[in-house]
């Protein structure tokens, strides 16, 4: 049984040296064949080499240039008695109530954008305010004036009285890049000034926060990840060469804090605006002339369904600049500008670049079919020419949207003339009065006023006006007086 075992044990012997023998003879080639068949594995702290990755951002530089240009703002309201409709069953047997408001304090952030003083903020942080004081980060203290706000917008510009700031340049929002590292600067909470990080990761977004302060409300947010907080808004939105590409506005969270998104109106936005708050008092808005419609809210299903890219024009009035031009209801306009515009907000953003007597280039679709015009942009007045403070129109300054009275309306309430309140908003006649919507004016400083044209010119004329009218199903005749200069 020995005998017999041992060629077995030979053989194997035999087998095992031979198969070493090949194995280190072609080794190399083995090599090669596994790393073609089978993907490379390597620790977490691989460095790789190649000129085809690029570095990792490195924010150090842009935040410290950052931080010396971006202010903590704080607010102040005094206290003040406001007096009510008298709208009630109650108010009717013993006559109007005053309420008296308490002093209230606010704070946020701003961003110096000239040697000179000049400082870009929100709205809606100094939008009621009696006193704003500006803290640099040096932690030196100065009152500011507001020079302007716009609602619309939600951007105002405040002026302190110093020289040789270090402030911030404007880069240009259009080369903002889905994926892009971006800082946000601010004062949250009321700390110091804070830098988060985070990246772009949205563009052209509309949340309708603005709506709540503007009939005529333009978004078109930058959306990040970056950590904003409570006191950021009017802070900076900067790319990684420190340059200015947004300012900070709003969050979307259902507590209040910070919850995953944050929105920064653009640059390019911002330093339009900045530029007629300053120049004129008010923007000057431009108007294309079109109704628009998101292509989610289009019923019709051949629309909804097109592969047209661009914004639905759902209509053209006559009097507009684009019907002139050749557009109609059913367009797709897809390019303002040689720029592309796949939805309202985007729309919008471009148009408000421009100001009223501008030409803008409009690419649009029709039945398949590329056409381009020039369409010639208008004031909310229907003009080319620059308006001023009040002229800049009755809704902005007001902040109430007005409608005049059909006339089935007319008769239904056995009036002659009138105008009614469609919307009220953050404004002259929300800090004023207790004025409600669905109020119909009838005069103003006694003068009958059928059209928002005719309050204008009485305002432009009056430093006070008083506005009579009353509410559907109240015979009563209510009177709230409105001074102008004081919103100056």
């Amino acid at each position: 049984m020995k005998l017999k075992l041992i060629p077995v044990v030979l053989t194997a012997a035999i087998t095992s040296v031979f198969t070493l023998f090949v194995a280190a003879k072609f080794q190399n080639h083995i090599s090669v064949f596994q790393d073609r068949t089978s993907l490379p594995v390597n620790y977490a702290n691989y460095k790789f080499t190649g000129t085809t990755s690029a570095p990792p951002a490195d924010f150090e530089e842009a935040a410290s240039a950052s931080v010396q240009a971006v202010v903590h703002i704080k607010t102040q309201t005094k206290g003040r008695t406001i007096t009510s409709n008298g709208n009630d069953i109650f108010e009717q047997f013993f006559g109007p109530q005053q309420y008296y408001l308490p002093p209230q304090i606010g704070s946020g952030s701003g961003v110096v954008i000239s040697p000179d003083g000049y400082i870009v903020t929100n709205y809606h942080v100094v939008s009621n305010t009696d006193k704003v004081t500006v803290t640099f980060n040096d932690r030196y203290t100065a009152e500011a004036k507001v020079v302007a706000k716009d609602a619309s917008t939600d951007i105002a510009v405040l002026k302190v009285s110093e020289s040789n700031l270090p402030y911030m340049e404007f880069g240009n929002s259009d080369d903002v890049k889905l994926g892009q590292w971006v800082l946000a600067v601010g004062y949250p909470l009321t700390l110091d000034a804070t830098v988060t990080a985070g990246i772009v990761s949205a563009k052209g977004r509309s949340i309708g926060i603005n709506s709540s302060q503007s009939a005529s409300a333009i978004e078109s947010f930058i959306q990040t990840d970056a950590v904003v907080n409570p006191g950021n808004s009017g802070g900076a939105l900067v790319n990684t060469k420190g340059q200015l590409i947004g300012i900070n506005s709003a969050i979307a969270s259902p507590t209040g804090s910070y919850a995953g998104y944050s929105y920064a109106i653009p640059a390019n936005l911002v330093k339009k605006v900045v530029n007629d708050l300053t120049k004129f008092g008010a923007v000057q808005r431009a108007y294309l002339g079109v109704e628009l419609r998101s292509r989610q809210n289009v019923t019709d299903q051949t629309i909804s369904k097109s592969r047209s890219e661009g914004v639905y024009v759902f209509g053209t009035p006559e009097n507009g600049g684009a019907y002139k031009s050749g557009i109609r209801k059913g367009d797709f306009i897809v390019r303002i500008n040689d720029v592309n515009v796949n939805s309202e907000p985007e729309l919008l953003e471009q148009v408000a670049r421009y100001k009223p007597g501008d030409n803008v280039s409009v690419s649009y679709m029709r039945d398949g079919n590329a056409y381009n015009t020039t369409v010639e942009l208008k004031n909310i007045n229907g003009t080319t020419s620059a308006l001023k403070g009040i002229e800049a129109g009755t809704t902005a300054f007001l902040g109430a949207t007005l409608r005049p009275l059909t006339s089935v309306e007319k008769n239904h309430y056995g009036i002659k003339n009138g105008v009614m309140v469609t919307h009220i908003s953050d404004g002259i006649i929300s800090r004023q009065t207790s004025m409600k919507k669905g109020f119909i004016i009838v005069n103003a400083n006694d003068e009958q006023v059928n059209s928002s044209d005719d309050i204008q010119q009485i305002m432009t004329q009056d430093g006070n006006v008083k506005l009579g009218g009353f509410y559907p199903g109240n015979n009563a005749m209510y009177y709230y007086g409105i001074k102008i200069n004081s919103e100056e």
